[in-house]
């Protein structure tokens, strides 16, 4: 399931960036770039499909990058002294050691 989710995230990215590739910045985009289609879908229609394209695939750019967060099957924390905590099982019952006391520093002698 990661897996399906992962390759449909990397292409909704790409077409993502392909269609605001083809957006004008000044509301040009495909109307401006391609005289042909401005026949056959006409100006505001190019531009409208764009940007419904647009919105379409940064929602579900979204959706699927909240659906591939992992799920934490347990949301209580166990109580149980064997199992305890990962950085207790990591540490495999090792303690570390007291801290020392600093001792005083040896008087040194001065050369005369």
């Amino acid at each position: 399931m990661q897996a399906i989710l992962t390759i449909a995230i990397i292409i909704v990215c790409v077409l993502l960036i392909l269609v605001v590739l083809v957006q004008n910045s000044k509301g040009g985009g495909i109307s401006s770039n391609f005289s042909a289609a401005n026949q056959i879908m006409g100006a505001r229609r190019g531009t409208d499909f764009i940007e419904k394209a647009t919105w379409t695939l940064a929602i579900l750019l979204l959706v699927f990058s909240l659906l591939s967060t992992p799920k934490k099957a347990g949301l209580t924390e166990s109580t149980d002294d064997t199992e305890g905590s990962i950085t207790k099982q990591k540490a495999g019952g090792a303690v570390m050691p007291a801290a020392q006391p600093a001792q005083p520093a040896a008087p040194t002698a001065t050369p005369q």
